[in-house]
């Protein structure tokens, strides 16, 4: 395993919950569960050529990962109803966009 991939993982799975534990506290489980499903967001891998490779960059490369669909995320953040789901989904962005650098 490399470091890479504690990383990109730790980024997905242990620093949304840090979020949700300090920003979030009355209803963290519920918060920390949309946050671990905004990562059926990686469903755009299905339609890429191959489905995986632990080299590429996510981030532009497929639809619901491109900067355009990113700019719908922040302006997410700005609504109520949708602010939960915007913040997981750049959470998840930005674990995918460390994969771009290591």
């Amino acid at each position: 395993m490399t470091l890479k991939f504690f990383v990109h993982y730790g980024l997905h799975f242990i620093f949304p919950l840090f979020i949700t534990l300090f920003f979030f506290k009355s209803n963290w489980k519920k918060v920390y569960l949309i946050f671990i499903a905004t990562m059926l967001v990686d469903l755009d891998h299905l339609i890429a050529i191959p489905i995986f490779d632990p080299n590429r960059c996510s981030i532009n490369f497929h639809p619901l990962h491109s900067y355009i669909a990113i700019g719908f995320y922040f302006v997410g953040t700005f609504f109520k109803p949708t602010r939960v789901i915007a913040i997981g989904l750049l959470l998840h962005i930005l674990a995918d966009f460390v994969d771009c650098w290591i």
